[in-house]
């Protein structure tokens, strides 16, 4: 790979969600704020959505670290689980046993619940793609919320999800979930400067100490192709190392960065040659027309 032709110690765009990665943007630190705050005052249930590839299960995981030593904490990465699968799977998370049927698994849960909170270990549960769960799966994690002391929920739940959560949460069957819903974010994609921060970043994490691999119209044109969604500009700028590393460059050219654009199906077009040559002729004919209409007013009508 790239990794001693550009002078790293590890690859600095991968897909997976690797938190060392972390990098301290608005929109995420907003919502991890979001999280804390809702975390702390014992709310049932805790929504973050956001568009595609924008860092959900990276905000997911950056949560989980930060708040395991306060929290019990149970982990979902794929809620797409009957109403019995997912018991079953929060049970193995709290370390209940789920040789037992269903009355008297949601009773040992109910059990290790209060076992936990008395013990002042509150239990938070962190689903990922909560897009995927199912409407009757839903409900059930509804009625796990109505387990409480008099001063606390025993179970928090904070949901990740692509907006079609939001749409599904806008059905009438689950209204009574949605109104549990106190604490929400919705994540946006990245500004022009805070993308040109963020490749940075993972760059300098990645052990990259010499001049600067982009220049920064490339950057520029990176955060414009991408839409500001981070995982596009992990895959464009691994494209563009791997393909200058294949040609030995030191340094990303533009062709590059246009070549890896175009590669790309997600990726926003790079505008071709025809689109400016549309826009000078546009630009030109606009000036015709103005000067045609000045002639037309000024010069002598008889020479018109």
């Amino acid at each position: 790979m790239y990794l001693y032709h550009f002078g790293l110690r590890e690859l600095p765009f991968t897909l997976t969600p690797n938190t060392q990665f972390y990098c301290e943007l608005a929109p995420h630190q907003e919502a991890l704020q979001v999280l804390h705050t809702a975390l702390a005052a014992g709310e049932g249930f805790i929504k973050v959505t956001g568009e595609v590839g924008t860092g959900k299960t990276l905000l997911c995981r950056k949560l989980l670290r930060e708040v395991s030593d306060r929290y019990q904490v149970a982990y979902l990465p794929n809620p797409f689980l009957s109403p019995d699968e997912m018991r079953r799977a929060v049970a193995a998370e709290l370390g209940v046993s789920v040789q037992a049927d269903q009355q008297q698994l949601t009773a040992a849960i109910s059990d290790k619940l209060m076992e936990l909170a008395m013990a002042g270990r509150q239990v938070v549960l962190l689903l990922d793609e909560a897009q995927a769960l199912p409407d009757d799966t839903l409900e059930a994690l509804r009625l796990f919320t109505n387990l409480e002391t008099e001063r606390f929920k025993l179970l928090q739940v904070v949901m990740f999800g692509q907006p079609e959560l939001d749409q599904r949460l806008a059905q009438p069957n689950l209204r009574q979930l949605r109104q549990r819903i106190t604490f929400s974010y919705q994540l946006r994609g990245l500004t022009r400067e805070e993308s040109r921060n963020y490749l940075q970043h993972r760059l300098q994490v990645a052990g990259y100490r010499g001049e600067a691999l982009f220049s920064a119209g490339q950057l520029d044109a990176l955060w414009q192709a991408s839409g500001g969604v981070p995982r596009l500009l992990n895959v464009l700028s691994h494209k563009a190392l791997m393909l200058s590393f294949g040609q030995g460059d030191q340094r990303i050219r533009t062709q590059t960065i246009k070549a890896v654009v175009a590669d790309t199906e997600a990726a926003r077009p790079w505008p071709g040659l025809w689109q400016q040559t549309r826009l000078w002729w546009l630009v030109a004919l606009a000036v015709l027309l103005l000067g045609s209409g000045l002639a037309a007013r000024w010069w002598p009508e008889g020479l018109v």
